[in-house]
């Protein structure tokens, strides 16, 4: 028999699963984020927006699921954020908006605005995007200012609705990993599929900069949560309550979780350790994998042990947990049979991969393919 609780962590995982996978992707918005940074002349920086344009389908879609499957599962979550921090949402919606505009008018014939203005978008989503996404992600576990009636109308506390997350120095340090990651990803991916010495070179002279960069912020928010204290969930009142070092001992409470974070951070350390010190090309297919694993981890550690996903740091009441902002059992349940299609989509998506990615993006190409980006 299929329990309630099973199906509202069965759904959480999906959702971290997910998140993991949005997060990895954004290695297209890292390459865009270095698009006037990295090439040395046009062809370079057509190739380099050709690979990433293969690609953007696939994270824009992502997102878009990603953001479904919560407000199904989840819903109480999705009109909190949403209704109330839709200013940081809505720059985050902007982002992802000229993305697909700059993609499918960039070379398009009688341009009246120009290949300029939408390289300038592209960079715009590359920075803005992963940053803004890290920035909201870091309010599971820092909280936000709201409080929530008994009909659940939610009142958010600042006239900023969202925007003052980036005041919050832990927030900064997560957006700021987020896209250093990206950028590093970016790299590896441009490294792994474009076919030019001189690119590929430059590029891993970037990413000695970049993966530094994301170390330090990532570590410098690792850290702060460790020893931060968290809203924990009284298991026999359901009462909101603020517990030390709760993410440290969602750690060691749920060592699988531990196991997950430390098997990725070793292999992004290695995908990019590789890719400096030996000069692989496939970096990518380890700092992949191991982001997938070690954003699962983090949201493991952010919703489950009792523990508060969305906090409210105006009223610890209103705080939101897998049990008070889920669906119903007949929702979640339905839904679960429905999720049973992932896979088939996921080999799809990989064989759709594999198709794109059969040969390397070169020079030559770019001037005989009918459809440039």
């Amino acid at each position: 028999m299929i329990s309630y609780l099973f199906l509202q962590y069965y759904w959480w995982m999906i959702i971290s699963l997910l998140a993991g996978l949005l997060i990895f992707l954004m290695f297209v918005q890292g390459g865009q984020s270095m698009i006037f940074s990295l090439p040395v002349n046009n062809s370079q920086k057509t190739m380099i927006i050709n690979a990433m344009g293969r690609k953007w389908e696939f994270t824009f879609t992502t997102l878009v699921t990603f953001g479904g499957a919560f407000f199904a599962s989840f819903p109480l979550f999705y009109a909190t954020s949403f209704g109330g921090a839709y200013w940081l949402w809505m720059a985050i919606l902007f982002s992802f908006t000229i993305q697909a505009i700059a993609y499918e008018y960039r070379s398009k014939p009688a341009n009246v605005l120009g290949q300029k203005t939408f390289d300038i978008f592209l960079l715009i989503n590359g920075t803005l995007g992963p940053f803004l996404i890290g920035t909201a992600v870091a309010t599971f576990f820092t909280g936000s200012q709201f409080s929530l009636d008994q009909m659940n109308h939610v009142r958010w506390q600042t006239p900023w609705h969202g925007l003052e997350a980036l005041l919050n120095g832990r927030n900064l340090a997560l957006g700021l990993a987020v896209l250093f990651l990206a950028r590093s990803n970016g790299l590896l991916y441009i490294i792994n599929s474009i076919d030019d010495n001189d690119l590929c070179r430059r590029a891993v002279n970037k990413l000695m900069v970049n993966s530094v960069a994301f170390l330090a912020f990532f570590l410098l928010f690792v850290i702060t949560l460790l020893i931060s204290d968290a809203y924990a969930v009284n298991g026999k009142t359901g009462q909101i309550v603020i517990e030390k070092f709760k993410y440290l001992h969602n750690f060691i409470m749920m060592p699988y979780a531990l196991i997950i974070f430390l098997a990725g951070v070793c292999a992004v350390l290695y995908g990019i350790g590789v890719t400096i010190f030996r000069r692989d090309k496939k970096g990518i297919w380890f700092t992949g994998p191991g982001t997938i694993l070690v954003v699962l981890a983090l949201f493991l550690v952010a919703g489950l042990n009792n523990t508060s996903f969305y906090p409210s740091s105006f009223d610890p009441g209103s705080s939101l947990t897998i049990k008070n902002a889920s669906s119903s059992f007949f929702t979640l349940k339905t839904m679960m049979f429905v999720s049973f299609i992932i896979p088939f989509v996921a080999g799809y998506i990989w064989y759709a991969w594999k198709a794109i990615n059969n040969k390397k993006i070169t020079n030559e190409e770019m001037k005989e393919d009918g459809h440039v980006y």
